[in-house]
């Protein structure tokens, strides 16, 4: 328990939960502004960012309360075998809490802080592969739903039996990129095929991209002869009115061959705003990367994520493991249905500690 609550100091020491309520307080002052809602994005923008202040506060509050009252539970415990039960779930409770907010603490890196743009794709396995892209989509629709993270899916690619081609989608929250970027790489499935009439084993790959939103202050300047637009007709289930007009929207970026689309608005002009923003941020990540990758080859630390990171493996046994962190469980069921912090924690942990060495 002591333990715990030095930890919990560190924690509140990190995080700096008075400049977080001085920020409340100015947010608060902004988003009762009688005239806040005539720019509708910076009224959106306030809001958000006034609701995730104040539940990490809320959060960093309670769990330090929960600390504070484990010694009065034990000392009540001493004479109920019952009560000794509650305690020692409680303690349990309290601890891994603990650690999955100290994994916060860990998201340091330059763009950690910002909202998140994932993209997956559907790689080798032709129909298998489609299926599990979607597989994979609503595995990351569901973890957003497990933590009321907002998402905005921007655009679907659907597959012409099953499954998608690709889906971009934002998660709309601080720390998202820090959060989901130890999620990029290709994700393998090993299942028996439900689209095979002999009931083979069948190996499928689907690929995970996470890029930062980019913000104003970035300065990715795109100019115009750079960029060819295309508008089609969008397609795919359902969306009254969405499939009669062309109103989807396709940049492509010449110098770097990068190619976005959004159909999810009604109106073009709204489409190419949203696909502009996502081509901005790929162009803003392809940037980053090729800093690092220069900054690692004069390192040459020799520390490499490589490409495949993670296995689902459902037949002949059932299991998803982390190939970098060696993290794995044995309820893949759960994991498809957004159980996967402990993945996300153990990747945050491993990225820190290769970055160290």
């Amino acid at each position: 328990m002591d333990q715990l609550a030095a930890t919990m100091t560190t924690i509140e020491a990190v995080v700096d939960v008075g400049s977080l309520k001085v920020k409340i307080t100015d947010l608060s002052e902004q988003a009762s502004s009688p005239d806040l809602w005539n720019d509708q994005e910076k009224a959106q923008a306030v809001t958000s960012a006034l609701s995730y202040a104040q539940t990490e506060v809320r959060r960093i509050e309670e769990l330090r309360q929960r600390i504070e009252d484990l010694p009065v539970l034990f000392e009540l415990a001493e004479d109920d075998a019952d009560t000794l039960v509650e305690a020692e779930a409680e303690l349990k409770s309290v601890h891994a809490a603990v650690e999955a907010m100290e994994v916060r603490t860990l998201l340091s890196g330059e763009y950690d802080q910002r909202e998140a743009l994932v993209t997956i794709r559907s790689e080798a396995g032709g129909i298998d592969a489609a299926d599990f892209a979607e597989m994979l989509l609503r595995m990351y629709s569901r973890w957003a739903e497990r933590h009321h993270y907002p998402t905005e899916i921007y655009d679907t690619s659907y597959a012409e039996e099953a499954g998608i081609k690709s889906a971009t989608f934002q998660v709309k929250v601080p720390y998202a990129y820090g959060t989901l970027s130890v999620e990029q790489g290709t994700h393998r499935l090993v299942r028996i095929s439900p689209f095979d009439n002999q009931g083979r084993r069948q190996t499928s790959f689907a690929g995970v991209e996470v890029v930062p939103v980019v913000e104003t202050s970035d300065h990715v300047e795109i100019d115009d002869k750079d960029l060819r637009v295309d508008v089609y007709r969008s397609s795919g289930p359902g969306g009254q009115g969405v499939n009669t007009t062309d109103s989807a929207v396709r940049l492509t970026h010449l110098p770097t061959g990068i190619v976005v689309s959004c159909q999810n608005e009604r109106s073009q002009l709204q489409n190419k705003a949203s696909a502009m923003t996502v081509l901005q941020a790929k162009i803003l990540e392809r940037r980053r990367q090729e800093e690092k990758a220069t900054m690692d080859a004069l390192k040459d630390t020799g520390n490499s994520w490589g490409n495949q990171m993670r296995s689902y493996v459902l037949h002949p046994y059932q299991m998803v493991k982390d190939l970098r962190t060696e993290f794995e469980v044995g309820n893949p069921s759960a994991v498809f249905d957004g159980d996967i912090d402990g993945f996300i924690e153990a990747g945050i942990r491993w990225r820190r500690s290769a970055d160290t060495e």
